[in-house]
C-alpha cells in the first residue's frame, strides 16, 4: 500500500470524514488517482453470474461520493497552500490588526458528505478572528456548504421540513436536520424583501399589464398552542410507547371544548398574493392578445395594502407607471378592501370583477327563486349570463329585484330566501361599473381571475393549509416568499445573489457570515401610512 493512502481514513464508509491532515496536495492527488483506478477496476471486474446492474449502480454511487469528497479536500488544500504564500504573520482589515495563529481544523458538510480540513486563523486584538480561506471561498459559519443549504431550503418550499430532510438524505452524503433546514429558511427569508426590490424587470414584456390580487387564510397557532410549544418540556413517562405517551398527554391537557356551529378551527390569518403578467398584441392586426408573458407572483402575510404597494412598484418597474398611457387591467374578486386600494394605487387601471364570482351569485339568486336542479333554474341562469356577457348587467339586477318583491315576507323558508337573494342583489349592483364583460370580450382582455385562484391553491394552500399544521405568521412569511421565488423560476439567481452579497460582506469586514437564523424577521412594514 502506498504511503499516501495511510494519510487518509478508510474510503469504504460514506460518512467517514476525510481530512487533509498534514497531507500535501500532491499526496492527496495520488490518493485520488488510486481511487479512480479502483473505480475503473471495479467497473471492469467480472462479478460472475450473480451480477445485477442495481447492485453495481448502488456501489458505484458510494464510490463516486468518496471520490467527490477527496476532490473537495484537494480543492481546499490547494487554496489554503496558495493563501499561505500570499499573507504574512499580520493582517489589517477594517481598521483592525489581526495576528496569525496555528491552523485550526473544521468539519464541512458538503453535497458528497463530510470532509475535514485545516486552515489558517487570524485573531484580532479585540478577541475576534477570521479564517482567510473561508472568507475568500465564501464559506459561511454554518459548517454546511451553501449548495446543501440551498437544496434543503428549496425542498422545504415544496414539502414539510421532515420530508425535505428525508428526501435530501437519499441523494447527499449527510442531510441537514429539520431544525437546520428551518433555520436556513428563516435566514434566507431575511433577504427576500431586498431581492424582490432589486430584481430587474423581465425583458420582452407585452403592451398590456394584467394584475390579479386575492387572499387566502393559513392556519396559525393559537395562544394556547404557542404556550404549550414554548413552555418547558414535560418529562416523558413512556419513552417506549407512543400509544401511552398520547394517552398521557390527552389526560394532562384535558378535553377540548366541542366547537359550536360556525366556529373556526384553523385560526386563519390571511395571506395576500399578487400575480402579474403581460399580454402582447397579435401581429396580424386583430384585437387578439397573446400571453401570458413574464408571469410573476408575490405573496405576504402583511396587510393587503402592502400587496398593492408591491404591485405598484413592479408595474412601475415594468414600464406601466402612472401617466405612461399603457393599459393596466386589475382583476379582483370584489373584496371591498381590494376595491379601496385599487382606486388608491391603480386609479388608471381597468378594474374588473372576476366573472366566476358574479355567476356564483347569480346561481345563489336563482336557487332562491326556483327549485334547485330544475330546468327553470338552469334556463333562468343562462338568460342572466347572456345579459352579463351582452352588456345588459343592469337588467340582471332589475329582474332579481322584481323576483324579490314577489317572495312573501312570511312563510316557511321565505326569510332565508329573501336574505340570500338580497345579498346577491347587493353584491352585483354595487359592482356594476366593474362588470363590463362585453367590452372585455371585444378587446380580448381577462374576464376571470383563474391565474391568481390557481396561485392561491398552489403557493399558499398546497404548502400551508395542510391538516394539523399551525403556523406562526412571521416564520411562515419567510417560507411563503421563498416559495414565490421558486415558483417564479428565480431560485438559482436568488441563491447566487445572496451568496455573492454575503461573500462581499465577509471580504470587507473579515467577519464570518451565518445563514441559519433562529428568529424570524418581522412582517414587511407599509411604505405609506395606512
Amino acid at each position: 500500500m502506498p504511503a499516501d493512502i495511510r494519510l487518509l481514513p478508510s474510503l469504504l464508509g460514506r460518512n467517514i470524514a476525510l481530512t487533509t491532515g498534514a497531507a500535501s496536495p500532491m499526496e492527496i492527488e495520488q490518493v485520488i488517482q488510486a481511487q479512480v483506478q479502483g473505480i475503473l477496476s471495479f467497473a471492469k471486474k467480472d462479478p460472475g453470474n450473480d451480477a445485477t446492474f442495481m447492485a453495481f449502480e448502488k456501489c458505484l454511487f458510494a464510490r463516486i461520493q468518496d471520490l467527490g469528497r477527496l476532490l473537495i479536500v484537494l480543492f481546499l488544500t490547494v487554496h489554503e497552500a496558495r493563501l499561505r504564500t500570499q499573507v504574512g504573520p499580520r493582517i489589517e482589515k477594517a481598521g483592525r490588526q489581526f495576528v496569525r495563529r496555528p491552523a485550526q481544523p473544521r468539519s464541512l458538510n458538503t453535497i458528497f458528505g463530510v470532509v475535514r480540513y485545516f486552515r489558517m486563523y487570524f485573531r484580532g486584538t479585540d478577541g475576534s478572528g477570521f479564517h482567510p480561506l473561508d472568507v475568500s471561498l465564501g464559506l459561511t459559519a454554518d459548517r454546511i456548504t451553501m449548495t446543501v443549504l440551498a437544496l434543503a431550503a428549496r425542498l422545504a418550499t415544496l414539502m414539510s421540513f421532515a420530508q425535505a430532510h428525508t428526501t435530501l438524505g437519499w441523494f447527499v452524503g449527510s442531510a441537514p436536520s429539520t431544525e437546520v433546514i428551518e433555520k436556513t429558511v428563516l435566514g434566507l427569508g431575511r433577504r427576500t424583501g431586498e431581492w424582490f426590490e432589486q430584481v430587474p424587470a423581465p425583458a420582452g414584456d407585452g403592451q398590456v399589464l394584467v394584475v390579479m390580487i386575492d387572499s387566502k387564510g393559513a392556519p396559525t397557532a393559537t395562544d394556547t398552542e404557542l404556550q404549550r410549544r414554548r413552555g418547558p418540556r414535560k418529562p416523558n413517562p413512556h419513552p417506549e410507547s407512543a400509544r401511552h405517551r398520547g394517552r398521557d398527554r390527552r389526560a394532562r391537557y384535558g378535553k377540548k371544548p366541542r366547537r359550536k356551529q360556525g366556529d373556526k378551527s384553523k385560526n386563519a390569518r390571511m395571506a395576500t398574493i399578487v400575480v402579474m403578467y403581460t399580454l402582447k398584441r397579435a401581429a396580424d392586426g386583430t384585437e387578439r392578445l397573446l400571453g401570458p408573458i413574464n408571469r410573476r407572483q408575490y405573496a405576504s402575510f402583511a396587510p393587503k395594502r402592502h400587496a398593492f404597494e408591491i404591485a405598484r412598484r413592479e408595474a412601475d418597474k415594468r414600464g406601466f407607471s402612472k401617466g405612461s398611457g399603457k393599459l393596466i387591467q386589475l382583476v379582483t374578486d370584489g373584496d371591498d378592501d381590494l376595491a379601496t386600494y385599487a382606486k388608491q394605487y391603480f386609479p388608471e387601471a381597468l378594474h374588473t370583477i372576476d366573472v366566476i364570482h358574479v355567476v356564483e351569485y347569480i346561481y345563489q339568486a336563482g336557487a332562491c327563486i326556483f327549485r334547485d336542479g330544475s330546468d327553470e333554474l338552469a334556463q333562468w341562469v343562462e338568460t342572466q349570463k347572456s345579459r352579463l356577457y351582452g352588456g345588459r348587467e343592469a337588467k340582471i339586477v332589475a329582474d332579481m329585484k322584481r323576483r324579490l318583491a314577489s317572495i312573501p315576507t312570511t312563510g316557511p323558508g321565505n326569510k332565508g330566501r329573501r336574505e340570500r337573494l338580497t345579498q346577491a342583489i347587493t353584491y352585483i349592483e354595487k359592482r356594476l361599473s366593474n362588470m363590463n364583460y362585453k367590452e372585455l370580450l371585444e378587446r380580448d382582455l381577462e374576464l376571470g381571475s383563474g391565474a391568481v385562484e390557481g396561485a392561491v391553491k398552489n403557493i399558499i394552500g398546497a404548502r400551508f393549509d395542510q391538516g394539523g399544521s399551525r403556523w406562526i405568521r412571521e416564520r411562515a412569511e419567510s417560507l411563503l416568499q421563498l416559495r414565490c421565488i421558486e415558483k417564479n423560476g428565480d431560485w438559482d439567481a436568488f441563491i447566487h445573489w445572496v451568496h455573492d452579497d454575503w461573500r462581499s460582506s465577509a471580504l470587507a469586514t473579515g467577519g464570518p457570515v451565518r445563514i441559519q437564523q433562529k428568529v424570524a424577521s418581522p412582517l414587511p412594514t407599509l411604505a405609506e401610512a395606512a
